[in-house]
């Protein structure tokens, strides 16, 4: 239904001065928060020209806008109110138009609309959300810090190679789920499938507990891969629908420290676990409180304010895909794209979809072949006694990761920011990236320069090694986010995942044999290759422009 604004006419006439009152459709008047146009009548009343084409704006002798006159906050009703308000707004050379609407429209999005309860609720899930997927991270690493435990098992009869198996089939399985899972997860709840594959991951961490074969151990670990692939996907949609676009990429960035705090959490709790109760209990403490976790997302947490009683906090026209339909050219509503559409139009033909991919490959074999190596590493290279001591050194990846995360998504929007509008918005975060990733190397050489017996240094080194590169693995997954628009942030996010985790799985088997034929020098030499790819791959999408950047410069030809 159309609004209803009151146009308050101030004119003169004999010296006289009137209040005239008219009531028009807001569809004439732009009810925005900006200032309101005003117009310079030849005449004291309104030409049917001017009530078909809303008010237009005052010129000055150079015909350039002015905009330096007040807006009332309310419409006057005292004679004295109309007065004051003439003395401001009344040029010497005829009657301004003042609009103003009944209910101005807010450009931040229903957020601000909504009840206080709505704020209390959006609160707890995402809260949820945060100790939920960090709770995946928590099950998914605990195999990384029981592993050296089970090595020195003589009953298992495990070497390095069985771990690397293990470690090369969770990746494939979870990146293949994590891009089935955004493609078509959006046929069920958000929050309860998000709940129950952390209850289903907990599971499988306890009962791998119970087993002794390594047949039984790479079943499982596949079963966690696939499970584990639906909780980055159900996060992404309920972050889309409880926050506004304004506002969204900063709640992105928090949610982001939930792997960090689940890394975190992974070589304190299953680490000192195996360590102290037997490798049995580093699988079963994580599995545990998974459960327990998963259970409460499942009762408490609503994937949308809908469910929740409240209002969308955006209109569901505001978020039409500039895909083409019939070859009409029209474009085509979220709620009516097909699968090909969003997968294969505007995602698989993206060619810097493809580029951020590959990068997100070099990103993640130097993020699993640290998270998975390193405490082999200490064990055999740098003067740790032991798997828990080692562990404890290693927490400070996911300490600096966290830092380093959040920080590097505000630089990026000081970035953006500072540009005023200049160059691509994904592109000014890529440049980001790209520093960050320098970054890595250095503190790569400088790792493997600390001597074995500053064990300080070596804390130091690792922190700061999660610190430059988190940044890229969150700001890569933003990136492609702005490349799509929001029908396709789900499959965009999957496929990146996919790939990413095709790179992880190359951190698995194929740096076990690097190291165990060639060394722990071989091993830093590959891990700065990837380095030296990411960049290449960087390079060309300095400047590359977002979506939403894009589709306003198509409007503007």
């Amino acid at each position: 239904p159309r609004k209803s604004v009151q146009l308050v006419s101030l004119s003169f006439s004999l010296g006289e001065r009137r209040l005239m009152m008219a009531t028009v459709p807001s569809a004439m008047v732009a009810t925005r928060s900006a200032p309101a146009s005003a117009g310079r009548a030849r005449r004291p009343a309104l030409s049917a020209r001017a009530a078909r084409s809303g008010p237009q704006p005052q010129r000055g002798s150079r015909g350039r806008a002015r905009s330096n006159w007040p807006e009332p906050s309310v419409v006057p009703t005292s004679r004295r109110a109309c007065l004051g308000l003439e003395r401001r707004a009344f040029g010497r050379k005829g009657p301004i138009v003042v609009a103003r609407a009944a209910e101005t429209p807010d450009v931040k999005g229903k957020s601000s609309t909504q009840p206080a309860s709505f704020f209390r609720v959006r609160l707890f899930t995402f809260i949820g959300i945060l100790v939920g997927y960090s709770c995946y991270y928590l099950t998914r690493n605990s195999l990384t810090y029981t592993a050296p435990v089970m090595v020195a098992s003589k009953d298992l009869g495990l070497d390095v190679s069985s771990i690397g198996a293990m470690t090369s089939i969770f990746p494939i399985a979870y990146g293949m789920s994590k891009f089935v899972s955004g493609v078509l997860g959006s046929m069920m709840s958000a929050s309860r499938l998000l709940g129950l594959g952390l209850i289903c991951t907990g599971l499988i961490n306890v009962c791998f507990g119970f087993g002794s074969s390594l047949a039984w151990f790479c079943t499982l670990w596949a079963m966690n891969g696939i499970l584990q692939g639906v909780g980055g996907p159900c996060c992404a949609r309920i972050l889309t629908s409880w926050f506004a676009t304004e506002e969204r990429g900063t709640y992105w960035g928090m949610w982001n420290i939930a792997h960090n705090l689940g890394g975190f959490m992974a070589p304190l709790l299953a680490g000192s676990a195996a360590a102290t109760l037997g490798w049995k209990w580093g699988m079963w403490a994580p599995g545990m409180i998974g459960v327990v976790v998963g259970f409460i997302l499942v009762l408490g947490v609503k994937d949308k304010p809908e469910t929740a009683g409240f209002q969308p906090v955006e209109d569901p026209g505001e978020s039409n895909e500039s895909s083409q339909g019939d070859g009409d050219g029209e474009e085509v509503p979220e709620s009516k794209q097909s699968i090909k559409q969003i997968l294969f139009d505007n995602v698989l033909r993206n060619p810097f979809i493809w580029g951020m991919a590959f990068t997100y490959f070099f990103v993640y074999v130097i993020r699993q072949g640290v998270t998975s190596w390193f405490v082999f590493y200490l064990l055999q290279e740098k003067g740790a006694t032991d798997a828990g001591i080692a562990a404890q050194r290693v927490s400070g990846l996911e300490l600096g990761g966290l830092v380093g995360s959040l920080l590097a998504g505000r630089l990026s929007d000081l970035y953006i920011a500072r540009s005023k509008g200049k160059g691509g918005i994904v592109g000014k975060r890529v440049q980001v990236v790209i520093a960050y990733t320098i970054g890595v190397a250095l503190m790569l050489l400088a790792f493997r320069g600390v001597p074995a017996s500053w064990a300080a240094g070596q804390w130091l080194c690792i922190f700061m090694i999660g610190f430059f590169l988190y940044g890229p693995q969150m700001l890569i997954g933003l990136c492609g986010a702005e490349l799509v628009g929001p029908a396709s942030v789900g499959a965009s996010e999957g496929f990146l995942g996919w790939i990413a985790y095709l790179g992880a799985a190359n951190a698995g088997v194929p740096l076990s044999i690097i190291v165990r034929d060639y060394g722990w020098n071989a091993y830093f030499t590959t891990l700065l290759a990837a380095c030296a790819g990411a960049l290449l791959l960087l390079a060309p999408m300095t400047n590359l422009k977002s979506f939403t950047q894009r589709k306003e410069a198509k409007k503007l030809k």
